[in-house]
């Protein structure tokens, strides 16, 4: 395979450019009978669309999907789900001084020392635009664990630069994230936040930070217990996501700083009866299967790497140069990114939703 499937039993694979015709996906393996709408997966990709403010990139798409295949009357047939959107705001001039260098940082160099040749239009593959696919695919991904399992996920943007959120995980509500064009329920840190990556966007360079993704009403059990463990197939996800270096399930690496009876999270009896946890510092993983406790996690992004600012580089013939990048980029991707965070961490647990149950025919509850 050549790297552009992802999944099990629900399985995507995403094809398209960024300055090709379109930019879509197949899924194969959703259920049949899920209700699914064009209105519903619009509503994802809306989230994650350029042009959205003025800390975004300036490019004007609307993104709008079709679904041509697996949805009949409102509902998934169990056959595979075509979906697609048109790029339309594509002015592949912008990128005509890039053809011969290599932008520091940026895939320019790998793809051309892996295939011999490169799509210097918006980069391809390597565009970030290729994950409008993921989020549409996660919508469906979504719903179905919305309907069948409970299952609730919010991402949100914990932190920009050195700028932080003082919010608790699991108290976070959509509205709270979409309350602000950078979606950080902090509103006190998210005014600082924008403040930031405008003083960065004015100085021609970019900046990161950190997403974090928060899964309520995982059943238990679910994910494998060696190479498919849940928090790998998360890890695999999230790094697979443009721009992203690190990743982390509850403390992380905060857990070497530990002793193991300082870490360790102590069972419980509910009032309800059900054994649950005291803390949660495993992130509600445990031996790579579900616990039944909310699923944490944290998503680093680097800076993005087409900045105006000027840079050393050199060209494909190896002649040392100069580059001040022209073209329409973010000077954040951490904004944008939040729906392709949601949709990640859908796929993943969708898939691992239908692979428990295929092989237990059954569902352990969530606490």
């Amino acid at each position: 395979m050549a790297g552009n499937i992802f999944g099990e039993l629900f399985r995507i694979s995403t094809f398209g450019e960024s300055h090709g015709g379109a930019v879509g996906v197949v899924i194969d393996g959703c259920p049949p009978g899920l209700a699914i709408s064009q209105a519903e997966v619009q509503a994802e990709l809306d989230r994650r669309k350029p042009g959205q403010s003025d800390i975004t990139t300036p490019r004007k798409e609307e993104d709008t999907i079709q679904i041509l295949s697996g949805v009949f009357e409102g509902e998934t047939t169990g056959t595979p789900i075509l979906m697609l959107a048109h790029n339309k705001d594509v002015r592949s001039e912008d990128y005509h001084h890039l053809k011969e260098l290599y932008r520091p940082s940026h895939a320019d160099f790998t793809y051309q020392a892996k295939y011999g040749r490169r799509d210097w239009r918006g980069s391809g593959r390597a565009s970030a635009r290729e994950t409008l696919a993921r989020v549409a695919a996660g919508a469906v991904a979504k719903k179905l664990l919305k309907e069948q399992a409970g299952v609730e996920i919010v991402s949100y943007v914990e932190q920009v630069g050195s700028v932080q959120a003082q919010v608790e995980p699991a108290q976070v509500t959509i509205k709270d994230i979409e309350s602000n064009i950078v979606r950080c329920p902090d509103q006190a840190a998210a005014a600082r936040m924008i403040a930031l990556i405008r003083e960065v966007q004015a100085d021609g360079d970019s900046i990161g930070g950190i997403i974090r993704c928060v899964v309520k009403g995982c059943p238990r059990g679910l994910g494998e217990p060696v190479f498919d463990k849940l928090h790998a197939d998360l890890g695999k996800a999230m790094l697979s996501i443009n721009a992203v270096k690190g990743f982390e399930i509850g403390l992380g690496f905060g857990a070497v700083h530990l002793r193991g009876s300082q870490h360790n999270d102590p069972f419980i009896i509910d009032e309800a009866g059900e054994v649950c946890v005291r803390s949660n510092n495993a992130g509600g993983v445990l031996g790579g299967i579900a616990s039944g406790e909310t699923i944490t996690c944290r998503v680093a992004f680097k800076p993005v790497a087409t900045i105006s600012k000027e840079q050393d580089t050199v060209t494909v013939q190896g002649s040392p140069t100069k580059l001040a990048a022209a073209g329409r980029h973010d000077p954040c991707v951490l904004p944008r990114a939040v729906p392709i965070v949601d949709a990640m961490a859908a796929l993943v647990i969708c898939d691992h939703f239908l692979r428990h149950r295929a092989q237990n025919g059954h569902l352990g509850s969530s606490t």
